[in-house]
């Protein structure tokens, strides 16, 4: 096979996106000064500008919820749920949130620091730009994944287990993928400056360019001496 032959083989090799449901709310109850309290169940609820940082929310269930410019600096949502929901310009320099469940959620432009996400199930989730420092999603089972035109000083996706996750026009800085289980993880167009877990690559899919990056990194891992 030539490489023009090659080139065309991996062009029309069949890519499946993530199947992302769409948000739709309706009817919110607005609450200004929503009194948080841990393990409830909140349902059809809009939270506007409220202060939810240093909370123990761990377990909390929120369902058809819209959350717009809320603070959940240092909150403790160990185990919360997210169902349904929409979250528009969340701010946590500390954000902890480690085996959460977020499925048919919508995130824009979030502001996360340090963000604890590990051993989480994500289904059917969008973030759509934002500025994320470090965000650990070690150990999370990720399937219907979107996250584009955002910038992640340090992404680990240990361990993870994803299926059908796109990263889109994202500029990250270092990407953790050891361990991981991949099929249909596309990286195309998205900057990255070195990813780690080279031998991990197994179901992600990249474009030329990316290739290209990914060439001393790979001869490295696999030991090639290239004069």
């Amino acid at each position: 096979m030539d490489h023009k032959t090659s080139r065309a083989a991996r062009k029309s090799a069949k890519v499946t996106g993530p199947r992302l449901s769409p948000v739709r709310l309706e009817e919110l109850r607005d609450e200004p000064s929503p009194d948080f309290r841990r393990g409830e169940r909140y349902d059809g609820v809009r939270f506007s500008r409220a202060v939810a940082d240093g909370l123990e929310l761990s377990g909390t269930d929120f369902a058809e919820c819209e959350f717009a410019g809320v603070s959940f600096n240092e909150t403790q949502l160990r185990g919360a749920t997210f169902r349904d929901c929409i979250l528009t310009e969340v701010h946590a320099p500390v954000f902890t949130a480690a085996r959460s469940s977020l499925r048919d959620v919508e995130i824009g432009n979030p502001r996360w620091g340090s963000a604890e996400l590990y051993e989480s199930g994500w289904q059917s989730v969008r973030i759509d730009g934002g500025k994320l420092d470090y965000v650990n999603l070690r150990g999370s089972r990720l399937t219907d994944v979107q996250i584009s035109d955002c910038i992640i000083s340090e992404l680990d996706l240990g361990s993870v287990t994803g299926t059908r996750v796109a990263l889109k026009n994202c500029t990250i800085g270092t990407l953790d993928l050891a361990g991981a289980r991949l099929k249909d993880f596309d990286l195309r167009g998205t900057d990255f400056r070195t990813i780690s877990g080279l031998g991990s690559l197994s179901g992600v899919v990249i474009d030329d360019y990316q290739l290209t990056l990914l060439a001393p990194l790979l001869a490295a891992h696999l030991g090639v001496i290239v004069v």
